[in-house]
């Protein structure tokens, strides 16, 4: 939890001002003493004295004293001192960049949507969960807004927005629950029950005095002993750091009772829990998601290569009189937890068909069986049992693995979440997002045909981003890389095709400024051919990857503007043609950008993605460079002023190309890059990460906590460090002093190697952040500070 600092720094300052009332009380006393020492011997103070109440704060005292006197010694006025780092010019590039960021920084998110049916009883109602950058309290503001949905003739659709007056809509404060992989709630039926998930209590610790070791320890607030730390309890890494076991509860909302579920195995972390159907006069059970934590807790954030399977467990509650659920207190160890998906390797976000006759889930077995922290996703079914006698569960494919597709067919399924209510009314289609190449788009998917067809509009490079249903319609959202959100209403026209309506909201807008700036860009997503294909193993890997090119609608004087190269991290992941702040910013600037998908990265089927783990450091870095000579030879950027910028895996594309090209790029930017895959594997949350991406699929049986020196000489030799003789471009880094995934050492390790070979360099250092770099002062900082870097060595 966030301390709130403002609060705290009041705390504080009412504390000193407290004892600063009696130490100006005593200062007064000894006033008459001070002056008439100078009066009787007309000496100079010795040097370095001053009276106490000069000490406590000069202007306090000002204000306090009956005459006039100033207790401010005279000091000869000097400059304004500049930000370390900051010369007059640079100082200039930050005022002037800082105000548009800020306006970018200011466009909202939506992070969900939910609908609910009206009041009236005709229509329905919808609420978003929004949330905005408050770069004062570096916080994100969380609010919610709601809206009355109406349908008139003709398929016409109208959202009345919720208004607390005339004048503004009405943005309410609610209490957002976040939840990730290991969190997750999920009420019954009749909502008076919910299961949820949350950190167990506090082991206990043991207990010190000034005899030693104390039995049976003591309390809390024992001022005669101690509490010792105990046995280190490992977590699961980056952004869970000091987290404890997760485990299950349920709630009686009538009565407010909570009941751990009990005969889970402490060896399970749980998450996504979900109430399974009821049937009347049998059991109730959840259904949970649960990671083994054997032998170890490797890093989960972002990993999808972790083991997990769905579990079953009888819910500890029973039926009153009243006929309604209520919890019980009896143990629950005498029903067994059965694991429902045992012969497959992945199993998550678990959802019920609408009439319970089957439950749907994803799997990421393409990740555990490969290594690779993330790739290509499949979908499964498994029939519920109505009589509620579990047998061995058959898990029936629905979408199986997508190897490699052919030109404009589904690639593959790459599907972060479902909503919370994905279906429609046949009670057999499910509505999804997933990207599709570098777009994402709306799918769906028939579990029983296994038929999917993609419902956003196919002659559209924009991204969409399915927010809620509505009924048998859609709230989704569409952005692009020049284009702010904007929400849209989908509806059937017929089996085959879905129409697309804009919806008015007072959710998104920019200023005029950005606005302007944003209609003057344009993008395409451009398909690379892959430069060596007698280099490819598999068929998919030989295919075309795809960059997003932006870049100003006609050129300015006929002349290019300076190129930014953007690279994603992972490398299992994808930049998608969607709206970014942070790339609009800079391509705001006069900038064209250049946004690189690998191969390896998501969206492109399997053996694509397969072709990288055991290429890392030459097969990325050559299909960027490749990416870059396309659009130099097409005439669309000019190779004299080239950037490049990238994260964490993206970062180690971004060290290794300024050192395998050392004469391509002006100016780089590198965030939380790894540098040095040999020190990063002893102190990483992901040291699989490192034999995978290094060795390939044998990376993870070879494995070891224990790297021996073959090992290393390897994981050296595919760093950037390993080619930093030959770097010479001017490269600003920005880094995270909590990130457990590249650790801060990595990154500054590099940085000081340029700077004792006499390259120019900048550190940005966050103390409170992790891997994502994310605070919104941070990334503000962050942002600005490159744009600035950039403009220095591109323009």
């Amino acid at each position: 939890m966030e301390t709130n600092e403002t609060e705290s720094e009041s705390e504080y300052g009412k504390t000193i001002l407290g004892k600063a009332e009696l130490v100006v009380v005593y200062s007064l006393l000894l006033l008459p003493i001070f002056f008439l020492y100078q009066h009787l011997f007309t000496l100079p103070l010795p040097l370095g004295f001053a009276p106490p109440f000069l000490l406590l704060g000069r202007s306090l005292l000002n204000d306090l004293l009956p005459f006039e006197h100033s207790w401010t010694p005279s000091v000869a006025s000097s400059p304004k001192d500049l930000p370390v780092g900051l010369d007059a010019k640079t100082e200039e590039d930050y005022a002037s960049l800082s105000k548009l960021l800020q306006e970018f920084t200011s466009i909202p998110n939506i992070d969900k949507a939910w609908t609910f049916k009206s009041d009236t009883g005709t229509g329905s109602q919808a609420m978003f969960s929004i949330s905005q950058a408050n770069l004062l309290a570096n916080k994100r503001r969380k609010y919610a807004l709601s809206a009355n949905i109406s349908k008139g003739s003709g398929n016409s659709v109208s959202f009345q927005w919720w208004k607390r007056n005339s004048t503004s809509p009405s943005l309410y404060t609610v209490q957002c629950i976040v939840m990730d992989g290991l969190r997750g709630y999920h009420g019954t039926q009749n909502e008076t029950l919910v299961a949820y998930v949350a950190e167990e209590a506090s082991p206990s610790k043991p207990t010190f005095n000034d005899s030693g070791y104390k039995k049976g320890g003591s309390a809390d607030k024992d001022c005669g002993s101690w509490k010792g730390q105990g046995e280190w309890e490992e977590d699961w890494g980056e952004t869970y750091a000091g987290k404890r076991q997760p485990a299950l509860f349920l709630i009686d909302i009538n009565s407010g009772q909570v009941q751990p579920v009990k005969g889970i195995s402490k060896s399970l972390s749980i998450g996504q829990v979900v109430w399974a159907p009821s049937t009347q006069g049998l059991h109730q059970y959840l259904v949970f998601v649960g990671w083994s934590s054997n032998p170890r807790k490797l890093g989960i954030k972002y990993c999808y290569n972790r083991p997990c399977a769905l579990y079953a467990v009888r819910a500890p509650i029973y039926a009153s009189d009243a006929n309604d659920l209520e919890v019980k207190e009896s143990p629950n160890e005498d029903s067994p937890v059965l694991n429902l998906t045992e012969s497959i390797s992945s199993a998550f976000f678990p959802s019920f068909s609408p009439d319970g006759r089957f439950l749907v889930f994803l799997s990421g077995s393409c990740s555990v069986d490969s290594g690779a922290h993330s790739a290509t996703d499949s979908l499964h079914r498994i029939d519920w049992p109505v009589n509620g006698q579990f047998s061995s569960s058959k898990i029936i494919d629905v979408i199986p693995i997508v190897w490699s597709a052919e030109d404009g067919c589904f690639p593959g399924l790459y599907c972060s979440n479902f909503i919370s209510n994905p279906w429609l009314s046949d009670g057999c289609t499910m509505i999804v997002s997933s990207a599709w190449g570098s777009s994402q788009v709306i799918l769906s998917v028939n579990v029983l045909s296994g038929i999917v067809s993609r419902i956003s509009p196919t002659d559209s490079n924009f991204s969409w981003n399915l927010l809620t249903l509505d009924g048998d319609s859609i709230i989704a959202v569409c952005s692009s890389p020049v284009d702010i959100p904007q929400i849209k209403y989908g509806y059937f026209v017929d089996k085959a095709s879905w129409n697309w309506s804009d919806v008015s909201s007072p959710i998104f807008g920019c200023s005029a400024e950005v606005s302007s700036l944003l209609s003057s860009r344009q993008f395409t997503i451009l398909k690379i051919p892959v430069k060596d294909v007698s280099d490819c193993l598999t068929k998919g890997a030989s295919k075309p990857f795809e960059a997003i090119f932006v870049s100003r609608q006609s050129k300015k004087n006929d002349v290019c503007d300076p190129l930014i190269v953007i690279l994603h991290g992972g490398p299992h992941s994808v930049s998608l043609s969607g709206f970014a702040k942070s790339h609009a910013f800079l391509s705001s600037l006069g900038y064209s950008l250049l946004i690189v998908n690998y191969r390896g990265s998501l969206g492109f089927g399997e053996e694509a993605l397969q072709s990288l783990p055991g290429k890392v450091g030459s097969q990325d870095v050559n299909d960027v460079i490749t990416a870059i000579d396309h659009v130099i030879d097409t005439g669309v950027a000019s190779p004299s002023k080239i950037a490049v910028i990238g994260g964490s895996h993206g970062g180690f594309l971004t060290t290794h190309l300024i050192g395998q090209a050392p004469d391509k790029f002006v100016a780089a930017a590198a965030r939380n890059p790894v540098c040095n895959l040999a020190s990063m594997v002893g102190i990483t949350d992901i040291p699989d990460w490192c034999y995978v991406e290094t060795y390939g699929v044998e990376g993870k049986t070879k494995f070891t906590e224990a790297p021996s020196v073959e090992d290393l000489a390897l994981f050296h030799s595919k760093s950037p460090i390993s080619h930093i003789s030959k770097v010479k471009t001017p490269t600003i880094f920005v880094l995270g002093a909590k990130d457990l995934r590249v650790p801060l050492s990595n990154g500054l390790q590099y940085a000081r190697a340029l700077k004792e070979k006499g390259v120019e360099v900048k550190i940005l250092m966050f103390p409170n952040d992790v891997h994502a770099i994310e605070r919104p002062q941070s990334d503000y900082e962050g942002y600005l500070s490159i744009a600035v870097w950039f403009n220095k060595y591109c323009k």
